[in-house]
C-alpha cells in the first residue's frame, strides 16, 4: 500500500500550470521520527493504521472492522487513545504516536496480560488479535490514572471488543498492572518526598 499507492499522474494537458510542492507529514512513532510524503509514500485517503502497518511495518496495529467499532487498531496519539483506522494519515503531522511495539517487554501491562491472574485461571489472552488494541487503550488509562478501579478499567475499554470473551481476565490484568507499576502510596516505603503535595494537586 505504502509506496505502491501513489496516484497516477494526470495527463499533461490537464495538469495545472502551477505545481505545488509535495506535502510532507512528519511524525514520531515509538520515539523515532519519520517523514512521509502524501501521494508518494501513501495515498491522501490512507488511514493512520494503513501507514503504520504498510509503511512502517508496525503490524502490532491490527485492523479488524476498519470502521472504528472494534478497537483493535487503538494506538496512543499525543497521550490519548485513538482508533487509527479512523484517522487520516495526512492529518497527523507533528503527532507523537505510541504503538504496542513501543512498550518494553517488561512493561507491567505486558506482563499482566501474559501471566495468570490466579493459578488455573488462564491469562487475559486467548487468540490475541484484540490484545494490542486492548493494551494500548489500557496504557492510555494508566498514563492518566495510576491505580484505576475495575469500574474505570471497564469504562476505558468499553470501545474494545474481545471476540474470545476474555473480558474478566483483561480487566483483572489492567488492575494488576496499575498496582504493579504505580509508585507506593503516601506513607509507604519508597514513596516520593512530595507525594502528599502531588496527590493534593490532583496528580497520581
Amino acid at each position: 500500500m505504502c509506496s505502491d499507492s501513489a496516484v497516477t499522474p494526470r495527463p499533461a494537458a490537464a495538469a495545472s500550470t502551477r505545481q505545488s510542492a509535495p506535502r510532507t507529514v512528519a511524525l514520531r512513532v515509538n520515539g523515532r521520527r519519520h517523514e512521509l510524503t502524501v501521494d508518494r509514500d501513501f495515498s491522501s485517503g490512507a488511514s493512520l493504521a494503513e501507514v503504520l502497518r504498510d509503511c512502517l511495518g508496525l503490524t502490532g496495529v491490527k485492523v479488524a472492522c476498519d470502521q472504528g467499532a472494534c478497537g483493535a487498531c487503538t494506538v496512543i496519539m499525543d497521550g490519548r487513545p485513538v482508533l487509527s483506522c479512523m484517522v487520516l494519515a495526512a492529518q497527523v503531522d507533528g503527532a507523537e504516536i505510541l504503538t504496542i511495539e513501543g512498550l518494553a517487554a517488561d512493561d507491567p501491562l505486558i506482563v499482566a496480560f501474559a501471566t495468570e491472574s490466579q493459578p488455573g485461571h488462564g491469562t487475559a489472552i486467548q487468540c490475541g488479535f484484540c490484545t494490542p488494541g486492548m493494551v494500548m487503550a489500557a496504557k492510555a488509562l494508566l498514563l492518566r490514572v495510576a491505580r484505576p478501579t475495575r469500574e474505570q478499567v471497564v469504562a476505558a475499554l468499553a470501545g474494545n471488543i474481545c471476540r474470545c470473551g476474555c473480558y474478566a481476565g483483561i480487566v483483572d490484568a489492567v488492575v494488576r498492572a496499575g498496582a504493579a507499576g504505580a509508585p507506593p502510596d503516601c506513607g509507604q516505603a519508597g514513596a516520593p518526598p512530595d507525594c502528599g503535595q502531588a496527590h493534593a494537586g490532583g496528580r497520581r
